[in-house]
């Protein structure tokens, strides 16, 4: 069974750092597309930033020059260096990871998202 864990969410101060980690474990599968969306309270889900498995990132424009994420594709792990950080970023943090399966000898494929639980990251001023 796919699991997709994330990690390195806390409190700190406006202007600080953090950086997040996200695991994906289980076995039988590829990724495709890793990335991090945050939602904070009351508002709606939106991007942070995404890897496809070619090296092409995607940022949201509010966190464009400030974030970075990186992946190691033999860990099956991305991260997301945050810096710079200011109390607009507090929200939640999800991981999220598309999974290719192969599920026959023709090689016909079966892809679904995952999401890891959430890490909050709160940055106060």
């Amino acid at each position: 069974q796919v699991q997709v864990v994330e990690s390195g969410g806390g409190l700190v101060q406006s202007g600080g750092s953090l950086r997040l980690s996200c695991v994906v474990s289980g076995s039988g599968f590829s990724i495709n597309t890793m990335g991090w969306y945050r939602q904070a309270p009351g508002q709606e889900r939106e991007l942070v930033a995404l890897q496809t498995s070619g090296g092409i990132t995607n940022y949201g424009d509010s966190v464009k020059g400030r974030f970075t994420i990186s992946r190691d594709s033999a860990k099956n792990t991305v991260y997301l260096q945050m810096n710079t950080l200011k109390p607009e970023d507090t929200a939640v943090y999800y991981c999220n990871a598309e999974i290719v399966r192969v599920v026959n000898v023709e090689g016909a494929k079966v892809t679904r998202t995952y999401w890891g639980q959430g890490t909050l990251v709160t940055v106060s001023s």
